[in-house]
């Protein structure tokens, strides 16, 4: 499939022509006066693979920005061709989206959960648009790669580097570790950076107006409505 095909069968489902990010709303300034989304490896490429196992406030130029805790994944779920901190290691030079309500949502929900007094925002960007001009940093993944499933044993895979496809192979290689339809994709990594952000963004979902820079501002949409 050439790159317009692979963009087109991705995005042509009604409920997925947006691609969602969460983050803290104290990180909404550095994104703003950034207009990007960095990973958390790209700010901060110290302990590369070992495990945070509590939020860090890291010193972005003139901002402060919090980079989230690794959600902790049982040892059994890691395949034997790769380690934790491997696989940790490679999740952290990336920015993670989701495609679809019900995903970001879910993640929304489970951060919220472990951090009920922390401040969320959503932010929703036009898909078709903001893949292609990322495509060759874009990984697509089956599952939820960075927390544990609740009864790792019933598992039918195992998480491994190998889990993360191509955006170029979509549809090129079938097995049961990576998405092979749209249907199937529930994560999206980009590689490093996501620049130029005001460009793709559509909505920003927040409780309190007064938490987003101005010049988003009217883009804002209350957060209870995300869903």
């Amino acid at each position: 499939m050439d790159k317009e095909a692979v963009l087109l069968a991705i995005t042509k489902s009604k409920g997925r022509k947006s691609l969602y990010h969460f983050t803290r709303v104290r990180n909404l300034p550095a994104i703003v006066h950034n207009d990007a989304l960095s990973s958390s490896y790209h700010l901060y490429p110290h302990h590369a693979g070992e495990r945070r196992s509590i939020v860090k406030e890291v010193k972005y130029f003139e901002h402060t920005v919090t980079i989230n805790a690794h959600l902790r994944i049982a040892d059994s779920m890691i395949d034997a061709d790769c380690t934790q901190e491997q696989f940790r290691a490679y999740l952290d030079q990336h920015v993670f989206f989701w495609p679809t309500i019900k995903d970001c949502r879910k993640m929304l929900d489970t951060y919220k959960r472990r951090e009920p007094d922390e401040a969320f925002v959503i932010l929703e960007f036009e898909a078709y648009r903001l893949l292609l001009d990322h495509y060759s940093a874009v990984k697509l993944s089956k599952y939820d790669s960075g927390s544990s499933p609740r009864f790792p044993k019933h598992c039918n895979y195992k998480k491994s580097l190998q889990m993360f496809l191509p955006i170029d192979d979509f549809q090129n290689m079938v097995n049961n570790t990576v998405p092979t339809k749209a249907s199937e994709i529930h994560e999206l990594l980009f590689k490093d950076q996501v620049v130029n952000l005001t460009q793709y963004l559509r909505s920003v979902y927040v409780d309190n107006s007064k938490d987003i820079p101005e010049s988003w501002r009217e883009l804002m949409k209350p957060l209870a409505s995300f869903k």
